[in-house]
């Protein structure tokens, strides 16, 4: 695998497509993974010049991209903006208790019951603010899912079917609320006109500052993986 020389040094994964018709370069947020595009008859040597050139785009992306690691019992994690302590827990179910989140049986396994736990809150919270949001509004969505989703923290489809991304759990109350009042009004405006906007003003109020902090802290939540190399 071609790399970027310098330290440390960034392995490049070329991509050739028929369909690409310049060169162009993509890291993952998932894994880090530096992918350069590029046409189908351009030569590699062409194609590692373009990415050298972008070498400080590239280490700047890199080293702004949170650090990922695996969940376990004693580890502290975010849960509705508040940090919690994974402990072992008795009885059957996983539990909030104070700054602590309980988790009982095997401890291997705790990481997985405590991203279990935090779909199931997200589900619960991001229903009943959306309830909440397009009974104000008028209009009814279809239904609502989760997933987890590196690009957008939600969405809103045509036929009115609402996506969110769970680890909006981990956020403070008010950002939940804010990106589900953004996803409802696009019942209403499947746009982001100034028209769109002023529903969600009238939805959530002072919206921007909740938007904010998903641009300033958003990325983070992304570091914790809740099961063995997996983001789920």
């Amino acid at each position: 695998m071609p790399q970027l020389p310098g330290f440390p040094p960034v392995d490049i994964t070329l991509r050739r497509s028929a369909r690409t018709r310049r060169f162009s370069l993509r890291v993952s947020r998932l894994d880090g993974r530096v992918t350069l595009s590029m046409p189908l008859r351009a030569r590699e040597s062409e194609a590692l010049r373009f990415a050298a050139e972008q070498e400080g785009w590239i280490r700047q992306t890199l080293a702004q991209m949170p650090g990922r690691r695996v969940v376990g019992l004693g580890d502290v994690i975010p849960v509705e903006g508040l940090m919690r302590a994974l402990q072992l827990g008795s009885g059957r179910s996983v539990r909030l208790e104070g700054e602590s989140l309980l988790i009982p049986g095997d401890p291997a396994q705790a990481g997985v019951r405590a991203g279990a736990f935090l779909k199931l809150m997200a589900r619960d919270r991001l229903a009943a603010a959306c309830d909440r949001h397009a009974a104000r509004l008028g209009r009814p969505y279809a239904r609502l899912t989760l997933r987890d989703t590196r690009s957008r923290w939600g969405s809103c489809a045509h036929d009115g079917a609402l996506m969110f991304s769970w680890r909006l759990i981990m956020a403070p109350p008010a950002v939940l609320d804010y990106v589900a009042a953004h996803e409802v009004a696009h019942l209403a405006q499947m746009n982001h006109s100034p028209a769109f906007w002023a529903v969600v003003e009238q939805l959530f109020p002072r919206w921007q500052v909740q938007r904010g902090w998903l641009h300033a802290e958003g990325q983070a939540l992304h570091g914790y993986v809740f099961g063995p190399q997996t983001g789920d």
